[in-house]
């Protein structure tokens, strides 16, 4: 397997590591709540209160058009490989669906902020995930 450094970019993925941070910080801060997407989109499809509905929309609207307006406007270059498609596209986005309800938050919530607050659960689950997706790609690539 060879690397191709073209594609290493420390500075650009540190700025990006924490911009994260600091926008995990600023939600724990002024909501106290923790930055995991499914806990804020499963909100914002059912919200508690107006004022529930009003931060969780500006939150997604903020993820979806950062990048948007990035790679648009020709600001930054993101390579992206398709990595699923069609039928296999919707059974995976399922399963990560399932894999969050029972693991009660995603990659972002446990990863980002769990294991910043030193959560042993959030350790167990993003060391889960992390296995699951080596066996899944091991399976994919190799016996399918």
């Amino acid at each position: 397997m060879s690397i191709n450094w073209t594609d290493f970019t420390p500075m650009l993925s540190s700025l990006g590591g924490i911009l994260i941070g600091f926008a995990a910080l600023i939600l724990m801060l002024a909501k106290g709540r923790i930055m995991g997407m499914s806990g804020i989109l499963s909100g914002l499809l059912i919200p508690n209160s107006s004022t529930e509905f009003l931060w969780r929309s500006v939150f997604v609207a903020g993820v979806i058009a950062g990048p948007a307006i990035l790679i648009n406007f020709d600001l930054i270059n993101i390579a992206s490989t398709p990595v699923a498609s069609g039928l296999l596209l919707y059974v995976a986005a399922f399963c990560v669906g399932i894999g969050t309800a029972i693991g009660r938050g995603c990659t972002s919530g446990h990863g980002i902020c769990g294991l910043s607050r030193l959560s042993a659960r959030s350790l167990c689950a993003v060391l889960t995930f992390v296995i699951s997706g080596i066996i899944t790609v091991s399976i994919l690539r190799h016996v399918l």
